[in-house]
């Protein structure tokens, strides 16, 4: 099945971060998947939040239940949440610390605050973001200590602290319960029938030099892709709307297909350590119900890149 895009509102609410794999090319695809009317909206692998922002600001979410694998992830949107004004407050001193400072003391900078690990919840969500937002490309990669690793990204004037973003964001959030950082297959003891899961798991890699799985100390495996697909069959067994999205690689289509409808969507990624490695790719939206036949597609306009 092709999925096609039409015109839709602008979005004012979304992403915080820049988050490999993130969805805002593809909310018009994912948004046409999803009934209008579900209870509770479940997001286990949360990473950057474009679904949830783009259902919340256009009113869709009556309450959710948002989770992730990631501590420095879920300990972000908590502050986010509860704590908005004191996170800009720290982000503002860090930006104008950043900002005003020449090439080399940035270089220093961004490697003394990459070197931290603060404690308090507030600093350690203002750090999240500083370095979502001076790292190289906005990439987020942790070693096998769960050390965040990447270099410096010597951007000229970063926007590190978005107020309006931010605050929008914190709206959001305030719809929905926080939890973890969990297992995705607790889902399982909280969705009901009539609820909604969307799940945004790390991708399988369609070659062995395109690995990316390192958003935690533990890489995401085959063994946990057979595991996701457990937990799919039984969500849906409950009566429990899903959809799932994942890289076209062959083995994972085998997972869904010919019991589950597997969409074919084309996105352009621009996260990857390799530059020749940005550009379209091929992914797949897998529905566990199919949405009604009558309801049509919806595409946001685009949104300025958060940066």
């Amino acid at each position: 099945m092709v999925l096609t895009s039409l015109p839709m509102a602008p979005i004012p609410t979304q992403p915080i971060i820049k988050w490999a794999g993130g969805k805002t090319q593809l909310l018009g695809k994912i948004l046409s998947a999803i009934p209008q009317h579900f209870e509770t909206y479940h997001e286990p692998f949360f990473g950057g939040g474009a679904v949830f922002f783009a259902l919340a600001a256009a009113g869709r979410v009556p309450r959710a239940v948002l989770s992730d694998m990631n501590p420095d992830l879920v300990n972000l949107y908590r502050v986010v949440r509860n704590d908005a004004d004191a996170l800009i407050a720290e982000l503002q001193d860090l930006e104008l610390r950043y900002l005003s400072a020449d090439e080399h003391q940035r270089s220093s900078f961004y490697y003394c605050i990459r070197g931290q690990a603060p404690e308090d919840s507030l600093r350690s969500a203002a750090r999240t973001i500083f370095l979502n937002k001076t790292c190289y490309n906005g990439l987020y990669r942790v070693n096998r200590q769960g050390r965040f690793n990447v270099p410096h990204g010597r951007y000229a004037n970063p926007k590190i602290c978005n107020q309006p973003v931010i605050l929008a964001a914190s709206e959001a959030l305030k719809l929905a319960e926080i939890k973890g950082p969990e297992d995705f297959s607790t889902v399982v003891t909280r969705a009901r029938g009539g609820d909604l899961v969307y799940f945004d798991p790390p991708y399988h890699p369609l070659s062995a030099t395109a690995s990316f799985t390192a958003y935690t100390a533990d890489d995401f495996a085959w063994g946990d892709q057979l595991r996701l697909r457990q937990t799919f069959d039984e969500l849906v067994t409950q009566g429990v709307t899903v959809l799932l999205s994942d890289s076209a690689h062959p083995n994972v289509i085998d997972l869904y297909e010919p019991k589950y409808v597997v969409n074919r969507v084309s996105a352009r990624r621009a996260i990857n350590s390799n530059g020749q490695l940005r550009g379209p790719v091929t992914e797949i939206l897998v529905q566990g119900r199919q949405p009604p036949s009558t309801q049509p597609e919806v595409e946001p306009q685009p949104v300025l890149q958060v940066v």
